[in-house]
């Protein structure tokens, strides 16, 4: 399966003669009735009876379109898995998506239910809801689905469903192999699966892998990612007294953890955002050839601080793109005593900060964080790994407990991989618009274990709008994007690759 492709002979053939507005717009409609369907299924990854009913949903609906599916074990909640059937004349495109979803709060949403449907049109910077008997054959593509998971990450598995009916529709032969595999713990870090990848290995062969998930540009443009940052994390909590104390009574005299914290944090950033650790950025460097792909993305640094507002972005990069290529050392949470309404006048007993480490391909997960650790400890903590006992709180002036993360790593494809490139052409031929291609996003998809074990080339191609509120109350998909990425998926599912490949 290992195949070395020669970009020379790598030939692109397209046709989308048959997909006119009609016939688009039509798909989107089932589309969007199916959507409907599949996200009244709830399916927090927390609960494993929602996880079996989507797997129920997902057997069906493969099935009716000719794939035979099966439903892998793992140490944790199954994977869905689904292929056509195998020719050994085509090459093989692995297909990762995921059904699972975030929880929800429906008092933070703006309809009754957030697993049912609800349409909405714009209106003076906002949204109202439509009813979809107003719909109509018309379709108006700047109308919205609202619904958890409507863009993260289920809408994406009903557009590749909905291509497949319109490939047949038009008799199109499928020049690949086509597998799909859909994660049911990704919004849980997907700890099962590196064991997974590895257990279905041979099931699991292919030639490269697409990843579906997350939104396209801001621009909105056609996109094409090339890798992503990896992500571990550490909970650093400092101690003050056993108890809360009064803060008239102890406060000059018992030891603040909250202090000590702020204090021990601001030893590790400058005041323009880079890391100071020493070692922490090692191994990084930013060639003219790839400064030049970085700068190709059509961000704008002042629109994005604008959006943001705020005046000045931190320094790690001189510009956005640039800065993700680092790894980052963020503060995601902070907490002691208490605060608002519930403010005490007390010493606090503890205080904890949350950190997140976004990883690079060049940066290794369990390295940095024990840089971090060993940072600290040059501070004059005494690292733990547990809560302290009263012998070690009177032994040492300064403890904290350190715990760690799971370590998921990033992925980075070369920008001249003859897979990427028949991705961006036929995206470029689909859309007649000029691809964007970006080298790491700054977010992370358990992508790793698939590149480690099978040995083969991953893309991400995102479909959904950048605006969609995923992981958030509101998460919506507009429904232009459902005949994006239909077109999309039909595109790159009928360009046929004639490949000149050595034994």
């Amino acid at each position: 399966m290992k195949k070395i492709l020669s970009l020379v002979s790598l030939l692109l053939t397209f046709s989308l003669s048959a997909q006119d507005d009609v016939a688009v717009k039509s798909q989107v409609a089932h589309a969007i009735n199916e959507i409907r369907e599949f996200i009244a299924i709830p399916n927090d990854a927390l609960d494993a009876a929602d996880i079996d009913r989507n797997i129920m949903w997902l057997k069906r609906k493969f099935g009716d379109r000719g794939f035979n599916t099966a439903v892998l074990d793992t140490e944790g909640l199954p994977l869905f898995f689904a292929a056509t059937p195998v020719s050994g004349e085509k090459p093989t495109v692995l297909i990762y998506m995921h059904f699972d979803g975030q929880s929800v709060d429906p008092s933070k949403w703006d309809q009754p239910n957030p697993y049912q449907v609800v349409l909405k049109a714009p209106k003076d910077g906002g949204f109202e809801t439509v009813s979809f008997d107003e719909l109509g054959d018309d379709i108006n593509y700047d109308w919205r689905l609202f619904g958890r998971s409507t863009s993260d990450d289920k809408s994406p598995i009903v557009m590749l469903l909905n291509a497949m009916d319109l490939l047949k529709k038009d008799g199109k032969e499928i020049p690949f192999n086509i597998k799909v595999i859909l994660d049911s713990e990704e919004e849980k870090s997907s700890k099962p699966l590196p064991a997974a990848v590895k257990q279905y290995r041979e099931l699991l062969e292919s030639d490269f892998l697409m990843i579906v998930d997350g939104p396209v540009h801001a621009s909105e443009n056609p996109t094409v990612v090339y890798g992503c940052r990896g992500i571990t994390t550490l909970t650093l909590t400092t101690y003050g007294p056993i108890k809360p104390q009064h803060s008239g009574h102890y406060g000059n005299y018992a030891p603040n953890p909250g202090f000590q914290l702020a204090q021990l944090l601001a030893t590790m950033k400058d005041t323009e955002g880079r890391v100071t650790i020493p070692g922490y950025y090692d191994g990084i460097s930013i060639d003219e050839k790839t400064d030049s792909i970085l700068k190709s993305v059509p961000d704008s640094d002042e629109a994005i601080a604008e959006k943001l507002q705020f005046k000045t972005a931190e320094k790690v990069g001189s510009y956005y793109q640039e800065a993700l290529q680092y790894p980052s050392l963020n503060i995601r949470g902070l907490g002691s005593g208490w605060v608002g309404d519930k403010a005490r006048t007390i010493v606090p007993e503890s205080a904890t900060a949350e950190l997140d480490l976004r990883l690079v391909v060049e940066s290794d997960g369990d390295r940095l964080k024990n840089l971090v650790k060993d940072h600290i400890t040059k501070q004059g903590y005494k690292v733990l790994d547990h809560i302290p006992s009263k012998e070690e709180r009177m032994q040492f002036d300064k403890i904290i407990t350190v715990a760690e993360g799971s370590v998921t790593d990033a992925f980075r494809t070369d920008l001249d991989n003859p897979y990427g490139k028949f991705i961006v052409n036929t995206l470029n031929k689909s859309f007649e618009e000029e691809v964007i291609q970006i080298r790491t996003m700054g977010g992370t998809v358990p992508i790793s274990p698939f590149i480690n074990e099978l040995k083969i080339p991953a893309f991400i191609v995102p479909v959904v709008n950048p605006d969609n509120n995923q992981h958030s109350p509101n998460e919506n998909i507009k429904i232009g994007q459902l005949a994006y990425g239909i077109k999309a998926f039909y595109g790159i599912l009928s360009s046929k690759m004639n490949k000149n490949i050595p034994d």
